[in-house]
């Protein structure tokens, strides 16, 4: 049975947009009449204040009319009338508050009046100037035994990051990780694993987002007993900084937030 779903729509932005309504009777047949199409976002699904982001929905079949909404929210709906299997939505500028959850789905003329596909996977746009703390443990545990390795767990809370991990002592980081996951495993080998380390990870790619860094995980060998304290106060450690691949990336200033229409 068709779910019907009333939008409505408020007007936030005092621009004139042919293509938002203010109100709209959706039709939403089951997912196997009108398979759900694919949402991603460029840059980055996580970028800091002030970046230009493009949300580009895709439809495995051509389409005439795309729609965007942020679900459990009274935000306006767009619309992009566009004869493609793609159409893009261009948030410029954006605030923290253009964050959140995104989908969207599309419409083809010989569906009827109303009939929209599926929508797709909830997309998720971070905008922050900074990525929460990672925590660092050490696995097994923190005492290695003699002739044992040790492996060191950066844990974040997103994935798709980049994760580095630091040794006291060592200006350069000692150990990179890319990770599908939201932490990342750097193994040391048992003989020369005591010291201090902390870690931080970041986005993969600019514009990047940096985490502060971890407080600092003592290793040691076994009958010496580990402490721990914030990284801050560890002597040879500093705040991180621009990920290697890119020494002077710095994060965009905050700025407000507009919808930029393709046409114009």
């Amino acid at each position: 049975m068709a779910l019907v779903l009333i939008l409505q729509l408020l007007t936030l932005w005092p621009l004139c947009h042919t293509d938002i309504t203010p109100s709209v009777a959706i039709i939403v047949p089951p997912a196997s009449y009108h398979p759900k199409p694919w949402l991603g976002a460029q840059p980055a699904t996580v970028v800091t204040p002030g970046v230009n982001v493009t949300l580009r929905c895709r439809a495995p079949q051509p389409a005439w009319r795309f729609g965007l909404f942020k679900p459990g929210e009274m935000a306006p709906l767009l619309f992009r009338n566009v004869s493609s299997e793609l159409a893009e939505f261009f948030l410029e500028v954006v605030t923290p508050a253009q964050g959140g959850s995104y989908r969207c789905f599309y419409q083809r003329p010989d569906w009827g009046p109303g009939v929209w596909s599926q929508p797709s996977d909830a997309l998720e746009l971070l905008v922050t100037e900074e990525l929460p703390r990672p925590s660092l443990v050490a696995l097994p545990g923190p005492v290695v035994a003699p002739g044992a390795n040790v492996s060191l767990r950066c844990a974040g809370r997103l994935r798709n990051m980049s994760f580095v991990l630091y040794r006291e002592g060592v200006a350069a980081p000692l150990q990179y990780r890319d990770s599908a996951q939201p932490w990342a495993d750097f193994p040391l080998l048992g003989a020369r694993a005591p010291g201090t380390y902390s870690c931080y990870y970041h986005t993969p790619s600019a514009p990047y987002v940096l985490s502060q860094r971890s407080e600092v995980l003592v290793i040691s060998r076994e009958g010496e007993g580990p402490e721990a304290r914030p990284a801050s106060s560890a002597p040879g450690m500093q705040a991180p900084g621009p990920p290697p691949s890119d020494p002077g990336a710095q994060a965009p200033s905050l700025s407000s937030f507009r919808l930029r229409d393709p046409g114009v």
